[in-house]
């Protein structure tokens, strides 16, 4: 049965005023206080010329948990719920669908589906569909308590030693054997709702920094450190793997993921997620999507080679039985690289944008402020036949995430969501 759509906030602005309806929004903003500073800037290509504005201010909320707990999965250089939803709502209407063609962990197509549209993803990594999909519907509680409950974790069939730099005999030996439960569910074309949820969760939890991770203390939860920089970890602290029920520990991020989900959230889930899609492929080529389908894009592509996915998601790949090696995630050392490489993109965001339609592209700041990736991707859209509408730069202090790292907000590192927003005619 086919759930009936719920009632949600309708966007009344008609679709041919969005535009400048935006513009005049981003010029009066005062949520927090601030006043926007709009300045312009001189575009000059081989395809365009003419100017372009930036709007800069604090746009959404610094806080981490202004956000529904779903989101609370952690992943390399991802962004915060509130950038998606700042355009979601915006430019489109319930129904209407929103596509990331830089998926992640899935914070658009969480955000999206929460809204009442309609999320399609794509990313080269198989690990973002492991992280997304699940949480478009995700099992109650009790399912997800009943379930570990019959789950044996003494049927072990490897016996990684190396990785008892992170966790306790036992503590590695349960998840050996959760891992051999969930590929075997998998194999036989069993795996269903709440075992894709269960990995989900245990993926989530393989290393932190708190009793609350399957592993010893280490670095912050978002990426796992080579086996020689755990030892040297261990070494320093003079610390030793403890004892971790891992049960317990997934029920517990359990009840944290599900903590908002109503009976309001899970009808809005049920509704959107029926019609959900993801690709796991390249993003310069997505013929499964129809052309003139999309009526909004918000994404953050690969920066610079500031961030080494492979190398972060080793322990995560183990996991699941993946290859980092075999993932070819793009890795541009230089901005002419990395323009060819998005401009491939562009032209099939072009293709899929319905006339109207908009493309949020989220770049950074890189390489201690020196290279502003919104510079270096206008050309890359217009390129494309888009036209680059503004540059809006949300201007804040550093959260919780960038200070684990000893980041100054004013030394290094991303401080600004620096956004370009382009539109199809």
């Amino acid at each position: 049965m086919t759930a009936k759509q719920p009632t949600l906030a309708i966007n009344t602005r008609s679709k041919s005023s969005e535009s400048d309806w935006l513009k005049r929004e981003l010029a009066d903003f005062n949520a927090f206080g601030k006043n926007t500073i709009v300045t312009s800037t001189e575009v000059e290509t081989e395809f365009k010329q003419g100017q372009i504005e930036t709007y800069i201010n604090e746009f959404w909320t610094s806080k981490q948990r202004e956000a529904n707990a779903l989101h609370e999965i952690s992943y390399r250089a991802c962004f915060k719920p509130q950038l998606p939803r700042f355009f979601i709502e915006r430019l489109t209407l319930p129904g209407d669908v929103v596509y990331d063609p830089f998926a992640g962990r899935g914070t658009t197509l969480i955000e999206s589906t929460l809204l009442g549209r309609v999320p399609i993803g794509c990313d080269i990594n198989p690990l973002s569909s492991i992280m997304t999909l699940p949480r478009l519907n995700p099992p109650t509680i009790d399912q997800v308590a009943d379930r570990l409950s019959h789950i044996e974790l003494e049927d072990v069939d490897e016996d990684p030693e190396e990785l008892l730099v992170f966790y306790h005999p036992e503590t590695l030996k349960q998840i050996c054997a959760l891992k051999k439960y969930l590929k075997e569910k998998e194999k036989n074309g069993e795996s269903d709702q709440v075992d894709q949820w269960i990995r989900l969760v245990a993926l989530s939890r393989l290393t932190g920094h708190s009793s609350g991770f399957f592993s010893v203390y280490t670095l912050p939860p978002n990426q796992a450190v080579s086996v020689d920089s755990q030892k040297k970890i261990n070494e320093k602290r003079n610390q030793e793997p403890p004892l971790r029920d891992i049960k317990n520990n997934i029920l517990k991020k359990t009840r944290t993921l599900l903590k908002d989900c109503d009976d309001q959230i899970r009808k809005i889930l049920r509704y959107a997620s029926n019609q959900a899609r993801f690709l796991t492929q390249p993003s310069d080529s997505i013929p499964e999507i129809a052309s003139n389908s999309v009526s909004l894009v918000v994404t953050s592509p690969p920066f610079l080679d500031v961030v080494n996915y492979a190398q972060d998601n080793w322990l995560r790949c183990w996991f699941c039985g993946i290859d980092p090696a075999t993932v070819p995630i793009t890795m541009a050392r230089k901005v002419e690289q990395w323009q060819h490489e998005m401009t491939k993109v562009f032209l099939e965001l072009e293709r899929v944008l319905k006339p109207g339609g908009h493309i949020a592209f989220e770049v950074g700041e890189v390489r201690h402020g020196k290279v502003k990736l919104e510079e270096a991707v206008i050309p890359c859209g217009i390129e494309a036949r888009l036209t680059p509408l503004l540059v809006l730069i949300n201007d804040q202090k550093f959260t919780k995430t960038a200070n684990v790292w000893g980041i100054d907000n004013t030394t290094k590192g991303t401080n600004t969501n620096r956004v370009v927003v382009f539109k199809k005619e």
